[in-house]
């Protein structure tokens, strides 16, 4: 993100430049990773005040139909089967906060902060509300939904927003070393593991989810993919996806 004038808030420009990058990252089979990162001081500090109160003055269908815009961006994000990393440097205030919940993994700078402010604008944290759930809960989103507190990056990394807290200097090292880990993983099967959290989250594992993941594990393990790198494991070398090294 660029607008660092404006702490990188988001309009309907900034929204259609999100969706259609992800969209075609996400298609680019040479694409490994998705870093989001924002320029200056703040990582995002959520929607463009003018613009929503632009919004709120128009139209009701004019309104309704921007709203879906920003709701699909976050759907985007998060139903990328390319990994996605948010790098957040400073604040990630409301959808900012939701930039960083859509994204598959969260790295910190010790300096982030996080909230869900919409209430203290007489607004709710709608469309980002099934990412911020996702990623804190349920318990802990009733509390920061309503109070709108800031929260530090070890307090996000400890409620399950962050994955990782990095002091300023080492966070693009920390991010480097996420995406080597990513990198030595096979990139079909890290597409097939995401839609195996989505398959089987919040579901009882009856009979038919203990059918559908035998159903994916025998699919997966007869793809060239896995053939290769079993086999590059079982002879002690690097699968053919991995990187090399210098």
């Amino acid at each position: 993100m660029n607008r660092p004038a404006l702490h990188n808030a988001f309009d309907e420009t900034l929204i259609a430049e999100l969706t259609t990058a992800f969209t075609e990252l996400d298609a680019d089979p040479a694409v490994r990773a998705i870093v989001l990162a924002g320029e200056g001081k703040s990582f995002s500090a959520g929607a463009d005040l003018n613009w929503m109160k632009r919004q709120g003055n128009a139209p009701l269908a004019v309104n309704l139909s921007d709203a879906r815009k920003l709701a699909t961006l976050f759907r985007t994000i998060s139903m990328c089967a390319t990994p996605t990393i948010a790098r957040v440097h400073g604040a990630a205030l409301g959808g900012g906060m939701g930039l960083a919940s859509a994204c598959d993994i969260c790295v910190a700078s010790t300096q982030a902060q996080f909230a869900t402010s919409e209430v203290r604008l007489g607004l709710i944290p709608a469309a980002i509300g099934p990412y911020v759930v996702r990623a804190i809960g349920e318990r802990q989103a009733y509390r920061y939904f309503q109070t709108a507190e800031r929260i530090g990056a070890q307090r996000a990394c400890e409620i399950g927003l962050a994955h990782e807290v990095a002091e300023p200097d080492a966070l693009d090292a920390k991010v480097q070393e996420v995406l080597g880990a990513l990198f030595a993983g096979g990139p079909l099967a890290q597409a097939a593991a995401t839609d195996l959290i989505r398959a089987v989250a919040h579901w009882p594992v009856d009979d038919a989810v203990v059918e559908d993941t035998a159903r994916r594990i025998a699919t997966l393990r007869a793809t060239p993919e896995a053939r290769a790198g079993l086999g590059a494991f079982l002879e002690k070398r690097p699968a053919e996806w991995v990187p090399a090294k210098g």
